[in-house]
């Protein structure tokens, strides 16, 4: 089972703690999708802390400073403040704030975004709050959101009131693969690549996906019964993020089925290109979206080589084997569509993950071979007729790295090699640049391939 244990962050805890320990107010913004774990790291922080904490919700604006004015009174043990008079919000805040001035205190505000919605004038209202009483007092506020949307417009932009304000922000982002196994008490008992292939690294995931015998049952009872939290985590998500799911739910349908291109996409849909450019920046934005260009690119927003990606495991997963096969889940057919995906699984979703999280393994660690080779990129390149799972660059463009990622039931041999070899040739580098050879695989290599790499200082074998 999942520990239930406080996973990576320690970046993001320490910044928060550098933040507490100023000798001055602080106003951070934390912000980022659902499930990734942004309340746990408040939680986390303000465990041994002077901390006030309030979570919004998508009741009336008055329902919430009703809330918040009960949750000063129980921390400042006001019992007036519980009275029938509902106070307005600069007055509820003018106790807390009076509340042992000489002492640090954390102020922590989650869901954020539900208060501007409910009342489109709070963040104007809250400037004035922090202009006038928390600005000079001994204060650290952190306002957190998940609708990333609202919250960019509530608290970040030109446009809001607040901005300007603001000593610190924190986008959260997936835990990267490198740290995943430590959601598990044996990790080493699993197959963490299939695992983190289902998942991805968004924590609440993880929960909500125990390991079984093997990965196929775990999907069965954690993703395909109708009565699994995960069964209609996406729709809930997509509901929760637009209201109105229509267009952004044929969107990621569509890339899942192999619609990568953005013509191809809009051809799918019957929509012009135009019409689904806001929608797919939206998608980016919340993280469930990437757009991929060849890593050699000079401009990439430019580049006509442009392919989207699903970038969230769990989303794509779910739109890859969950969502065309409704119909016979919902009968509770669930056989078929683990024959399905026990084909297709390795193949069409682990191969490609894989490539992903070699990528995050050289960006992370270099190679064992190479302490010296920095690279400042790694991507994925290709042209009309060559695909290069990984290129990566040095800052002065004299080191090139060629890599190839192989997710097999068997080990490597030398033809990988000399097939990358002759890829890489295709590659516009500089004339004197020095090659890598790099190639990753689960299940090792054979003694011929070890030989040539022992032979060859510029062939490096990496397992992961």
């Amino acid at each position: 089972m999942p520990m239930a244990l406080f996973v990576d962050r320690e970046h993001e805890l320490q910044f928060l703690e550098q933040e507490y320990t100023r000798d001055r107010s602080s106003l951070v913004v934390i912000y980022g999708r659902r499930r990734i774990g942004k309340t746990t790291l408040i939680k986390h922080f303000i465990q041994d802390k002077n901390a006030f904490y309030f979570v919004a919700t998508e009741e009336s604006e008055r329902e919430n400073r009703r809330n918040f004015q009960h949750a000063v009174s129980e921390f400042t043990r006001n019992p007036f403040l519980k009275k029938d008079v509902l106070l307005e919000w600069e007055e509820i805040f003018s106790v807390l704030h009076s509340h042992q001035p000489e002492a640090r205190m954390v102020i922590a505000i989650d869901e954020f975004q539900y208060l501007g919605k409910a009342r489109s004038s709070f963040p104007s209202i809250f400037q004035k709050i922090w202009d006038q009483m928390l600005a000079e007092a001994r204060v650290m506020v952190i306002l957190c959101g998940s609708l990333v949307g609202m919250m960019v417009e509530q608290t970040l932009s030109y446009s809001s009131p607040l901005y300007g304000r603001r000593t610190g922000q924190i986008r959260l982002d997936e835990i990267p693969y490198q740290d995943y196994g430590q959601f598990f008490q044996h990790p080493e008992a699993l197959n963490c690549i299939e695992y983190y292939a289902v998942t991805g690294g968004v924590p609440k995931y993880v929960e909500l996906f125990p390991p079984a015998e093997d990965i196929f049952q775990a999907i069965e009872k954690n993703i395909l019964s109708k009565r699994s939290f995960l069964y209609e985590e996406p729709i809930f998500l997509l509901e929760k993020e637009f209201g109105e799911t229509g267009t952004y739910f044929s969107l990621i349908k569509t890339i899942a089925a192999g619609n990568r291109k953005l013509g191809k996409i809009a051809s799918a849909l019957g929509i012009g290109q135009s019409g689904l450019t806001k929608y797919l920046k939206t998608l980016q934005e919340l993280d469930l979206v990437a757009r991929e260009v060849p890593i050699t690119e000079r401009n990439p927003e430019k580049s006509k080589k442009g392919l989207y990606r699903i970038k969230d495991n769990f989303i794509n997963f779910w739109f890859k084997f969950v969502h065309p096969f409704r119909s016979y889940l919902e009968i509770e057919n669930t056989e078929l569509v683990l024959d399905r995906i026990r084909e297709q699984f390795r193949p069409n979703l682990v191969s490609f993950v894989y490539e992903d999280i070699c990528r995050q393994r050289l960006m992370h660690r270099g190679l064992g071979k190479a302490p010296h080779l920095h690279l400042i990129q790694a991507g994925r390149w290709w042209n009309k007729d060559t695909e290069i799972d990984i290129l990566g660059i040095s800052e002065d463009k004299e080191q090139v790295l060629v890599g190839e990622c192989k997710y097999t039931a068997g080990p490597v041999d030398t033809d990988v090699y000399f097939h990358l070899l002759e890829k890489a040739q295709r590659v516009d580098k500089e004339s004197q640049a020095h090659m890598h050879y790099v190639i990753f695989s689960q299940s090792g290599f054979t003694d011929a391939l070890h030989h040539l790499a022992h032979t060859h200082e510029h062939i490096h074998l990496e397992t992961v």
